[in-house]
């Protein structure tokens, strides 16, 4: 069970740090910058399939941690 937790936090830190285009807008609000953060943006090709991925690793290991924890 440990091993399974291991590789989903780590293939979750990767896939999190390939979400760059998000993070640079975050960045903005902390300084000040104008940014379109919040605009409607539809997610496609690349940035569509990382997203769904991204969802998939965190439900995985939010389901990983409650089966350790009763096990």
């Amino acid at each position: 069970m440990e091993t399974a937790l291991l590789i989903v936090s780590i293939l979750l830190i990767i896939i999190v740090l390939f979400q760059s285009v998000k993070a640079e807008g975050g960045a903005q609000i902390i300084s000040g910058g104008q940014s379109e953060l919040f605009a409607n943006r539809k997610e496609r090709g690349s940035e569509l399939v990382i997203t769904r991925i991204t969802m998939i690793l965190g439900f995985l290991f939010f389901v990983i941690c409650l089966a350790s924890m009763f096990m």
